[in-house]
């Protein structure tokens, strides 16, 4: 679904895979066209793909909330990811999970990976004062110890979503300069939702966001 609205004058598109994620922004910003793909990796490379075909942007911002590997990044906190992949992409065999790039079916340096990894090497977005943080996207969570192991042991990841590769990915093939802003909500694996954060995650992501932009297009 695309929400319209008047486009400033340096062409930024504002993707998010759920509106309510970035509902203050909208309420409160209406100079920016935004593109709510739906959650999931397929949704989010099929609309964002057909959606620039039709229009031109200077720049493209994914921003949501996210689960945290570590207790150094704590739910409410905002960071910007500089890495991301395609985390459950692989083979599982006897409870070993082994990610594809590993298993020689996959050139890991075959454009647009680096080493497995989409990269965002646009480092002039990277000046602002928010931690960076490595990503893995997932086709689904869950509240299970031996995927979280898995996951940790072979991608040493900061941040878990279900949509940030897909964008790296469509935005990294299209020469489209972007960035993917997050705000922790949750510990990954811990799936009580009344110890998550959530409205403390898209409060502080949608301040994160507003600041963002204008220093972007100021």
């Amino acid at each position: 679904m695309m929400l319209k609205h008047e486009i400033c004058a340096m062409q930024i598109l504002l993707v998010a895979a759920t509106e309510f994620e970035i509902a203050p922004f909208i309420a409160t910003n209406t100079n920016f066209e935004v593109l709510i793909t739906g959650v999931g990796m397929p949704s989010t490379i099929f609309h964002l793909h057909k959606h620039i075909n039709k229009h031109k942007y200077d720049a493209i911002i994914q921003a949501g909330i996210a689960g945290s590997f570590s207790n150094t990044l704590q739910p409410g906190q905002t960071v910007l990811v500089k890495q991301d992949c395609f985390a459950d992409l692989g083979f599982e065999e006897t409870l070993n999970y082994t990610p594809l790039f590993e298993t020689g079916f996959a050139n890991k340096n075959e454009f647009p990976f680096t080493n497995g990894w989409l990269v965002n090497n646009n480092d002039s977005f990277f000046a602002f004062d928010l931690p960076t943080a490595k990503a893995i996207t997932v086709n689904k969570v869950s509240d299970s110890l031996l995927q979280k192991q898995q996951f940790i042991k072979n991608f040493d990841a900061d941040i878990e979503t279900m949509e940030g590769a897909a964008f790296h990915y469509v935005c990294l093939q299209e020469n489209i300069p972007f960035l993917q802003i997050r705000s922790i909500s949750n510990y990954v694996g811990e799936r009580d939702k009344t110890k998550w954060k959530m409205k403390e995650a898209i409060t502080n992501l949608n301040e994160a966001l507003s600041s963002l932009i204008k220093k972007i297009t100021n």
